[in-house]
């Protein structure tokens, strides 16, 4: 999902094929890289205050979303553009091997990082990444992925976003929906919550990692999951895909947002993920 948390750190940027892409660096020490999709910087700013006391922390804003913009606004966003964004952002710091957390799409992202540029990542924490081809009952989640988008694109906001967390398997209460996405909304939020429905959501959700990539590879791939997301969709695609690799999923704060909601509980478990390992 979509949040609006201002940012603590300063703007920079960088042009990379096709965008200028929206970055910030907080502290010093090791590197670690805070990315979702299609959250942008702001939402991860104050896990990132919490571990900039002892880390270089970037977060950045996904290339067509917020402050990322694009040559071509009509561009797809798959999980290969998007790691290869990041692994410029790491290149262009000069400070990787870096600690990647990725969630949601950002996690798919992560993963994709993993795939084709292992040298630049030292660890990759996916949370909550929603790989729906891992699952038996992936047609059925792609023809109501289809139909979410369908519904959005032909300009029914709320029924699509009641579509969207019915699969999702995330309980929002219609009412609730109904105050979130109608009525006066933000313009900026109104334009990256079409793009991710139009450009990402599909590219994203039907991504098939390489298994077997994935478990030769030198870093090491954490899957996360939040404690309070038992049986919903993430819940059920991150279990499959640690299972997949051979390994038990990493109990993290929280449900699909828990660095959002519960930011100091969330940067402790991930401090002692990293030292586990």
């Amino acid at each position: 999902m979509l949040t609006d948390t201002p940012d603590s750190a300063p703007a920079q940027s960088l042009e990379v094929p096709g965008a200028r892409l929206h970055y910030e660096v907080r502290g010093q020490g090791p590197l670690v890289v805070l990315v979702g999709a299609p959250m942008d910087a702001g939402a991860f700013a104050p896990l990132a205050d919490l571990l900039a006391a002892d880390h270089t922390v970037l977060t950045t804003d996904p290339r067509g979303i917020n402050r990322s913009p694009l040559d071509d606004p009509e561009q797809e966003s798959t999980p290969e553009l998007r790691a290869g964004d990041l692994a410029r952002l790491i290149t262009h710091l000069d400070a990787g091997p870096a600690v990647v957390l990725g969630s949601s799409g950002g996690a798919v992202s992560a993963l994709a990082l993993a795939q084709e540029h292992p040298e630049l990542v030292r660890t990759v924490v996916a949370h909550e990444p929603p790989l729906i081809e891992l699952l038996d009952d992936r047609a059925q989640l792609r023809a109501g992925t289809e139909e979410t988008v369908t519904a959005y694109l032909g300009g029914d906001v709320i029924g699509a976003w009641k579509r969207f967390f019915a699969q999702a398997g995330i309980a929002v209460p219609e009412p609730v929906v109904e105050q979130m996405f109608g009525g006066d909304r933000d313009a900026r939020q109104v334009v990256d919550e079409r793009r991710w429905f139009a450009h990402e959501m599909r590219a994203t959700t039907y991504w098939a990692p390489d298994l077997a990539r994935l478990r030769a590879v030198p870093c090491r791939v954490v899957i996360g999951v939040g404690e309070d997301s038992a049986g919903q969709l993430c819940d059920r695609t991150s279990r499959a895909l640690a299972q997949a690799l051979g390994t038990g999923p990493t109990v993290f704060p929280g449900d699909h947002t828990g660095f959002v909601d519960a930011p100091k509980e969330f940067a402790t478990a991930l401090r002692a993920t990293l030292q586990d390992g």
